[in-house]
C-alpha cells in the first residue's frame, strides 16, 4: 500500500504540469475563436475589430492568461469546465452525452485486443519456429505497420465492395437496441483492437519465451506436470509483467485512436467532439478533453502498478 500511495502522490504534480502545458499550447495556436464564431461555420461572414473585441470580452478571452488559467483549473476541480465557446452549452453536459460511446468503444477494443493477442502470443511461444509462430509474426508486423485509421478505411471498403453493406450511421445506445449498437461499433473496435493486439502479442511471445527458460519451469516439467499446465499455471503469470505494461500504455493508443476512428466511422463520441472543437478553436472543450485524457492515462498507469504488486509482491518493498 505504501508503494501505491507514493505513486498516487507522484501523479499530482504530473497532472498539474500537463494542465499548464495544455493551457499554454492552446493559446499559442494560430487563429482566434471570436473571429471564427463571427465568421460562421462556413467562414463567409464579415467582422469588424469592435465586434471581435466585444465578443472576446463576453467570452472572458480578454482577461490576463494567469487569471484565465486559475479560473479554468478551479472549475475543473469543481467539475465545472464552463461552456463551449462554439455551442454555448456546458462542456461536461456535452461530454456526458458522448462519453458512453467512447467508453464502450474503448472497452470493446481492449477486450478484442486481449482475446486476439494473448492466445496468439502464447501459441507463438509454445510453437516457436513453426508455421503458427511465423503466422503470428506476420500478424503482428502488419498490425504494427498499419495505422488504425487505415485499417478502418480498409474495413469500410471491404464491407461496401464485397457485401454492399455499410455500418449504420449515428449512434444508438446499447440499452435501446443492442444489435444496432453492436453493428455500429464492432468494426471501429476491431480497427483499434487489432493494432493493440499486434503489440501485445509480440510482447507476450518474447516474455513467455524468456520465462520458459527459467529453472523453475524446467523443474515443473521434470516433476511430470503436463506441458499445458506448466505453461498456463507457471510461466504465463510470470510473463505477464511486461505485457501488463504494454496493455496500460496501449490505453493511450486507444484514446488517441478514438479521435481518428470516430471520425472515420462517423461516430459522435468524445474523439469526434475533440476534432470538431480543435477545428473551432474551442478552448474550454479542447483543454478539458485533453486534461481528462491525461488523467485517464495517469490512472491507467496507476492500475498497472497495482497489478504489478499483485503479480510480484517484491515490488511492495521497493
Amino acid at each position: 500500500m505504501k508503494y501505491l500511495a507514493q505513486r498516487v502522490v507522484a501523479i499530482i504534480p504530473t497532472i498539474l504540469v500537463v494542465s499548464i502545458l495544455i493551457f499554454v499550447l492552446m493559446r499559442v495556436l494560430p487563429g482566434d475563436v471570436a473571429t471564427m464564431i463571427l465568421l460562421g461555420p462556413d467562414g463567409s461572414g464579415t467582422v469588424n475589430p469592435q465586434e471581435v473585441a466585444d465578443l472576446r470580452e463576453k467570452l472572458s478571452l480578454d482577461r490576463p492568461l494567469p487569471l484565465q488559467y486559475l479560473e479554468w483549473i478551479g472549475g475543473m476541480l469543481r467539475l465545472d469546465a464552463g461552456n463551449s465557446l462554439w455551442s454555448r452549452q456546458p462542456v461536461f453536459s456535452e461530454l456526458a452525452s458522448r462519453a458512453p460511446l467512447t467508453v464502450q468503444l474503448g472497452l470493446m477494443s481492449t477486450v478484442i485486443s486481449l482475446v486476439i493477442a494473448l492466445p496468439t502470443g502464447i501459441l507463438a511461444a509454445v510453437k516457436r519456429g513453426t508455421w503458427i509462430d511465423y503466422s503470428s509474426r506476420l500478424f503482428a508486423i502488419a498490425g504494427l505497420s498499419i495505422p488504425s485509421f487505415w485499417v478502418g478505411v480498409l474495413i469500410i471498403l471491404a464491407l461496401v465492395t464485397y457485401f454492399q453493406w455499410t455500418p449504420p450511421l449515428g449512434y444508438v445506445g446499447i440499452t435501446q437496441n443492442p444489435w444496432v449498437n453492436f453493428q455500429q461499433l464492432i468494426w471501429a473496435a476491431l480497427s483499434l483492437g487489432y493494432i493493440q493486439a499486434a503489440l501485445v502479442s509480440r510482447m507476450m511471445r518474447s516474455s513467455l519465451l524468456e520465462v520458459m527458460r527459467e529453472d523453475y519451469v524446467r523443474t515443473a516439467r521434470a516433476k511430470g506436470i503436463r506441458e499445458s499446465r506448466v505453461v498456463l499455471m507457471h510461466a504465463v503469470k510470470n510473463a505477464m509483467l511486461p505485457v501488463i505494461t504494454i496493455i496500460g500504455l496501449g490505453l493511450a493508443q486507444i484514446i488517441g485512436g478514438t479521435v481518428v476512428i470516430e471520425t472515420v466511422f462517423n461516430l459522435p463520441g468524445v474523439g469526434r467532439f475533440m476534432v470538431d472543437s480543435i477545428n473551432h478553436r474551442d478552448y474550454p472543450v479542447v483543454q478539458t478533453l485533453t486534461f481528462l485524457f491525461a488523467v485517464v492515462f495517469a490512472t491507467a498507469n496507476l492500475v498497472v502498478d497495482f497489478f504489478y504488486t499483485w503479480l510480484d509482491p517484491r515490488i511492495r518493498f521497493s
